[in-house]
C-alpha cells in the first residue's frame, strides 16, 4: 500500500533536511496517490501512499499522536479488523473509517512490543515513540513486505527499498560476501540462509514474522510468532472438517479482496490458484464486481517436449474453471517476444539484487503489467497452498500406513489410486516402500545420484568457511537429499529463509505497479488450521490432497477437482524463448567465464564446459536441465556485478 522511510539521529542531532529530501525522492520514481512526511528535530518520517483499501483513501500517513508522542509510518493492509475493532473497543460509528494504520498504534497501546501477534496481514510498519525514545517495528508472518535498516552510533535510516537508503551520506556501498556466497550456494530458490542480512554489507532487514526495537545503540530483533504443530482438530465427520476449511478460507479470501480497485487473480489450471478464484467469485458476484483473471500461456510455436503426465498449457483446464465459474474475465498473457533473456535487466533494478527464478520472470511481470491496466488493486494467487489447503502427498501418507502394519487400509487407498491416476499398483507399491525405507534409514539414498552443479568458487566457499555453515542452516547444496514430505513442511514454516525471496519479489512488484498481491492460502489462520487437520482428512480414497478435493465440490469442475494424471507445468518454454537470441547469448557468457572480476565469485570451469556442452545445440528441453539453468543463474549472477562496477 505504500513504501515508508526514516531517519533517526539519537544523538539529538537535528535530521538535515538535504538527507530527507534525497530520502523521499528516490521513492518517487513510483507510482503515488500521495506523499507525506513528518519531521521533529531528530526524527524524519515519510510515507509514498499508494491508495488499495477504501479506509486508506486520504489518509494521513505518517500519523502523529500528540496525546501519546508516538508517530507510525505503515506499509500495511490488515485483515482482522473485526477481531481488532471487539478487542480494542473501537466505537462502531468510526470502524468503516478508521486506518490500518491506525488500528496499528492502537495495538501498540494496548499489548505493547506483543502488538504484532494480534495482527493478520500484510505488513511491515515503524512507530516512533518519543516518550520513551525508541522505534518499534515489525514484517508480518509471511515477509510479505520488507523494510530495511542501517544502524550505526548515531544514525538509523530504514525504507521498504534498498536504494533510497544509498542517498544517504552515512551509508556506505559494499558488497556483502557471506550472502553473495549463500546465493551462489543454495540450489534452491533461498536467497540467504540468514534472513536478516541483505546483499550489502551494512544493510540488515527486519526478517519474517519479527519485531524490531532499536533504543539508543541497541537493536534487537524477537520472532513474535510461532506456528504451533502440535494442536489438533478433532471433528466428528469428514463434513465437518470440509465446512470448516470453506468457513475459515472465505474469510481471508474476503478480508484480502477488500479494494476500491478492481479484483484480480493469477489463475493455473490447477487447484490452489483456482479454489481461491472460486472462493473469491461468490463474494465478488454479491458486490457486482468480476474478477480478472490472468493466466500464462506458452507461444504458439512451442511443442510441448514434457511428459505425458505434465501439460505445458493450461488453457483446458483453466477454461473449464473460468465457464464453471462465472464472472470472471480472464485475459491471457503469451508474453510475445518476451524471455528471461530480455528480462535480466528489469528484474535486476526492480530486485536490487540478484534473483533465481528467472523460468517465470517474464510471465510474472507481464502479470503485473496487464493487471495494473485494467485497474487491479488486489491480485490473488493461491502459492502458498501447497503446504495448506491442498496439502496432502499421498506416497508419504501410504508409507506411514505401511510402517503402522494398517494393511486393509493401505491395500484399499493403493487399489483406488492405481484407478484415480493410472499407475500401476506395482509400481505404486514400490515407491511406498522406497519412501519407507528412506524415513526408517536417515542416510539411505533413492538411487538418485545426481548432485545440483556447484556454481560458487571453491577457494570463495572454502574462505567463507560456506558449506559448513549452511550445513547448521539444514540447507543441502547438492539438492540430492531425500526430505520427507513432512518434513518439508515443517521445515517451510519453521525456516524465515524460505519466506524471505517471495515477499521481495512481491513488496517490489506492487510498488512499480500499484497493486498488491495477496495469497489467502498463506493467511496465518489458514495456516494454523491446515497444520491442525488430522493427515487422514488430506489422503483419502485414493485421491491426494482429498480436503480441497472436497471441499470445492460444486465450485469446482470436476475436470480439475479430481484430476490427479495431469499437473500443468509453467514456463516449460523459457528456453524455446530465449533461441532466437542463442548467439548473443553464447557470446555473453563467453565474455562471462572470462571476466577476471566475476572468476573469484563462479565456478569457471565448471562454466566453461558446460558451454561446450551446450553452446551448438539449443534445444527447448533444456528448459529443466539442472546443468543449463545454472548458466542461466550465473548470467543474471554476472549481470548484477558488472552493472555496479
Amino acid at each position: 500500500m505504500s513504501a515508508i522511510a526514516g531517519i533517526v539521529h539519537f544523538n539529538k542531532q537535528p535530521v538535515l533536511v538535504e538527507h530527507s529530501k534525497s530520502l523521499i525522492k528516490s521513492l518517487q520514481e513510483f507510482p503515488a496517490d500521495d506523499i507525506q512526511v513528518w519531521s521533529k528535530d531528530n526524527v524524519f518520517l515519510g510515507c509514498l501512499a499508494q491508495w488499495i483499501t477504501p479506509e486508506s483513501i486520504g489518509e494521513k500517513l505518517p500519523y502523529y499522536d500528540y496525546e501519546t508522542q508516538c508517530t507510525i509510518t505503515a506499509d500495511a493492509i490488515i485483515d482482522n479488523r473485526d477481531e481488532l475493532f471487539e478487542r480494542l473497543q473501537v466505537k462502531r460509528e468510526d470502524r468503516k473509517t478508521i486506518t490500518d494504520s491506525r488500528l496499528i498504534l492502537l495495538s501498540y497501546y494496548k499489548w505493547g512490543e506483543k502488538a504484532p501477534e494480534f495482527l493478520v496481514g500484510d505488513f511491515a510498519f515503524m512507530i516512533w515513540d518519543a516518550n520513551k525514545n525508541r522505534l518499534f517495528g515489525a514484517r508480518d508472518f509471511s515477509g510479505s513486505r520488507t523494510l530495511y535498516y542501517i544502524r550505526n552510533q548515531q544514525h538509523v535510516a530504514f525504507s521498504t527499498l534498498i536504494k533510497p537508503l544509498f542517498t544517504l551520506p552515512f551509508v556506505e556501498k559494499q558488497l556483502n560476501e557471506n550472502w553473495l556466497a549463500d546465493f551462489l550456494a543454495i540450489p534452491d530458490m533461498i536467497d540467504s540462509a540468514e534472513p536478516a542480512t541483505t546483499i550489502y554489507k551494512n544493510i540488515a532487514q527486519i526478517p519474517p514474522s519479527h519485531i524490531i526495537l532499536i533504543e539508543e545503540s541497541n537493536v534487537t530483533l524477537k520472532k513474535f510468532r510461532v506456528i504451533d504443530f502440535e494442536k489438533k482438530l478433532r471433528f466428528k465427520s469428514n463434513g465437518e472438517y470440509e465446512e470448516a476449511l470453506r468457513e475459515v478460507l472465505q474469510i481471508a479470501v474476503n478480508e484480502k479482496i477488500r479494494t476500491h480497485k478492481n479484483v484480480g487473480a493469477q489463475l493455473s489450471g490447477g487447484l490452489d490458484s483456482s479454489t481461491v478464484a472460486g472462493f473469491a467469485v461468490n463474494t465478488l458476484r454479491k458486490e457486482n464486481k468480476k474478477l480478472y483473471s490472468f493466466s500464462y500461456i506458452p507461444t504458439e510455436d512451442f511443442n510441448d517436449f514434457t511428459p505425458q503426465y505434465r501439460i505445458a498449457d493450461e488453457r483446458p483446464y483453466i477454461n473449464s474453471i473460468v465457464n464453471h465459474l462465472g464472472n470472471i474475465d480472464a485475459k491471457y498473457l503469451d508474453c510475445d517476444g518476451k524471455s528471461p533473456l530480455t528480462e535480466i535487466d528489469d528484474w535486476l533494478e526492480i530486485m536490487e539484487m540478484p534473483y533465481k527464478f528467472f523460468e517465470n520472470s517474464f510471465w510474472l511481470r507481464e502479470t503485473y503489467v496487464k493487471a495494473n491496466d485494467y485497474g487491479v488493486g488486489v491480485l490473488l494467487n493461491g502459492a502458498g497452498g501447497n503446504f495448506t489447503i491442498s496439502w496432502g502427498p499421498a506416497i508419504e501418507y501410504y508409507s506411514i500406513l505401511l510402517k503402522k502394519c494398517r494393511w486393509i487400509k493401505l491395500q484399499h487407498e493403493i487399489k483406488l489410486h492405481s484407478k484415480n491416476t493410472g499407475a500401476g499398483r506395482k509400481r505404486i507399491f514400490s515407491a511406498i516402500r522406497k519412501n519407507t525405507l528412506q524415513s526408517i534409514f536417515t542416510n539411505f539414498k533413492s538411487g538418485n545420484s545426481f548432485q545440483f552443479p556447484i556454481i560458487i568458487n571453491e577457494k570463495f566457499a572454502k574462505d567463507l568457511n560456506i558449506i559448513e555453515k549452511l550445513q547448521q542452516y539444514n540447507i543441502d547444496i547438492t539438492n540430492s537429499s531425500n526430505i520427507n514430505g513432512y518434513e518439508a513442511r515443517k521445515e517451510w514454516f519453521l525456516r524465515e529463509y524460505f519466506r524471505n525471496a517471495s515477499g521481495t519479489a512481491a513488496t517490489k512488484l506492487s510498488l512499480r505497479y500499484a497493486l498488491w498481491n495477496r495469497d489467502p492460502t498463506n493467511d496465518v489462520r489458514v495456516i494454523q488450521f491446515c497444520l491442525a487437520v488430522p493427515e487422514n482428512q488430506y489422503v483419502q480414497n485414493g485421491f491426494n490432497r482429498s480436503l480441497i478435493r472436497r471441499t470445492t465440490k460444486n465450485l469446482l469442475p470436476d475436470k480439475v477437482r479430481l484430476n490427479q494424471r495431469i499437473r500443468g507445468i509453467q514456463g516449460a518454454d523459457w528456453v524455446h524463448r530465449i533461441m532466437p537470441s542463442w548467439k548473443p547469448y553464447m557470446e555473453e557468457l563467453h565474455h562471462m567465464v572470462q571476466d577476471p572480476i566475476i572468476s573469484s565469485f563462479l565456478n569457471i570451469e565448471l562454466l566453461k564446459n558446460l558451454l561446450v556442452k551446450f553452446e551448438s545445440n539449443p534445444r527447448s528441453d533444456y528448459a529443466f536441465d539442472p546443468e543449463f539453468r545454472v548458466i542461466m543463474r550465473s548470467l543474471i549472477f554476472y549481470r548484477f556485478i558488472k552493472n555496479l562496477t
